[in-house]
């Protein structure tokens, strides 16, 4: 590949883009289209005829390409971009798990608690009530809050085996 065809190429990017638009209608089409074109240009320069134009046998070579993606297209049914649909993007499944049998150990483990450790921890750690509501919602003083949740923590972290 010489460096006329190079800078041919590359000052008929822009051109190539609109065509590319014309065709597609969608800009991240367009650029697909443009970098296939682009692609099949370079892997064919040694046939193109110097004494001729480029622009008519680039954007060939791009028509070509859309007449081929549209054909393909066809076969391959429905697509869905998964940016769409975020929740199909594949994802680890392992930390899911491994914080749903986490959260099923620590519930099972605060059943085992004392009914007022468990209110606390409940009230404090999963409703995220300050120490000073929780102590005016159970009518105990602040002071009984914290060490009943001290004393559940420990003794939920005993169960877990965190300790």
């Amino acid at each position: 590949m010489d460096a006329a065809f190079s800078q041919a190429l590359i000052a008929l990017l822009p051109n190539l883009r609109r065509f590319a638009l014309s065709l597609s209608r969608r800009k991240d089409l367009a650029d697909d289209l443009v970098q296939i074109t682009v692609e099949r240009a370079i892997a064919n320069a040694a046939s193109f005829d110097a004494t001729s134009r480029i622009e008519p046998w680039l954007f060939r070579i791009m028509r070509n390409a859309w007449i081929d993606q549209t054909r393909r297209q066809k076969t391959q049914g429905t697509q869905v971009d998964v940016f769409d649909i975020p929740e199909a993007l594949p994802t680890d499944p392992a930390p899911g798990l491994e914080a749903r049998i986490m959260l099923r150990h620590v519930q099972e483990a605060m059943l085992t608690l004392p009914e007022d450790q468990r209110e606390v921890l409940h009230l404090v750690c999963v409703e995220e009530m300050s120490y000073a509501e929780t102590a005016r919602t159970l009518d105990i003083p602040m002071g009984t809050v914290m060490s009943r949740l001290a004393r559940a923590r420990l003794a939920l972290a005993e169960k877990l085996g965190l300790k």
